[in-house]
């Protein structure tokens, strides 16, 4: 009887899958995901409902420039800038790499600038974006960014900054590091004018970006828990050789030692911003 029972049982098992692969039933690859904080799994919908944050620990996922905009911004108008890839090194496969990249993300390089606004308050936006090549920053990144406190130069804009990097793009070699000081005397051009400029850092922030533009800022935020540092945590423990903390280079480690300002939840930033703002005139 037990065999009877658990053919019966199977045979329903077996007809119940027809019907399904007869119906084509499709679940959509991102309908799910785990967090990476609390390990949870959770559905995609109610993280971008909340911001792109687990609706479960308040973990930040990291976000394109597009979504960044629209969380942010209440206009943003991208600045026409139609240079071709820089490949000064002839690298290998470089162009073809960039080239995919641009069709997926329907952007055209690392980083987004343009006019925009905040709460109604003008300033020149500037966004990076990891998910293309991590956000590393090569010479057309820092030319897009000279060119935008050039802009809030003349125009006399406070800027707005986010990063988001992994440093200076390898496959430009030296050029890409010539962009840390291009960008760094843009900035103290932009100081010298007595321009406002307000830097925030979400994950990670790495490398020759944080070592240049980012921190020089004359408010610096940041998300929770970001990744904030020059060499990674790997890199600098086999370098000393000792232990390093548990929170070691998360924003808020980075805030306790004082070389940010303040850790903001993304709920929060575009208030933030917006006071910031109107505060400084």
């Amino acid at each position: 009887m037990f065999k009877r029972l658990k053919s019966r049982k199977e045979k329903s098992q077996s007809n119940s899958k027809i019907k399904l692969n007869k119906r084509n039933i499709e679940v959509p690859d991102n309908l799910y995901k785990k967090c990476k904080k609390c390990n949870e799994t959770i559905n995609w919908s109610d993280v971008e409902n909340n911001q792109f944050k687990c609706p479960m620990c308040n973990h930040h996922f990291r976000l394109k420039s597009s979504d960044r905009i629209k969380l942010i911004f209440d206009r943003f108008e991208e600045f026409d800038y139609s240079d071709k890839v820089s490949d000064p090194l002839s690298f290998d496969g470089y162009q073809d790499k960039i080239k995919k990249i641009q069709d997926e993300e329907g952007i055209n390089e690392a980083v987004i600038t343009g006019y925009a606004s905040i709460n109604g308050v003008n300033v020149i936006g500037i966004v990076m974006d990891s998910y293309f090549l991590m956000g590393s920053m090569g010479v057309i990144v820092g030319e897009k960014i000279t060119k935008a406190f050039e802009k809030a130069i003349s125009l006399k804009y406070p800027v707005v900054l986010f990063s988001a990097s992994g440093g200076a793009r390898m496959q430009e070699g030296l050029y890409s590091l010539m962009q840390m000081a291009k960008t760094s005397a843009v900035v103290e051009r932009f100081n010298q004018k007595g321009g406002l400029y307000i830097s925030v850092i979400t994950n990670p922030t790495t490398g020759g970006v944080s070592a240049s533009f980012t921190m020089l800022a004359d408010i610096i935020l940041a998300e929770p828990e970001a990744l904030i540092g020059f060499a990674g945590p790997r890199v600098i423990k086999q370098t000393i050789k000792q232990d390093l903390p548990e929170d070691f280079q998360s924003s808020e480690f980075v805030m306790e030692k004082g070389f940010i300002d303040k850790v903001v939840d993304r709920s929060d930033l575009k208030d933030m911003l917006s006071n910031l703002l109107v505060m400084h005139g």
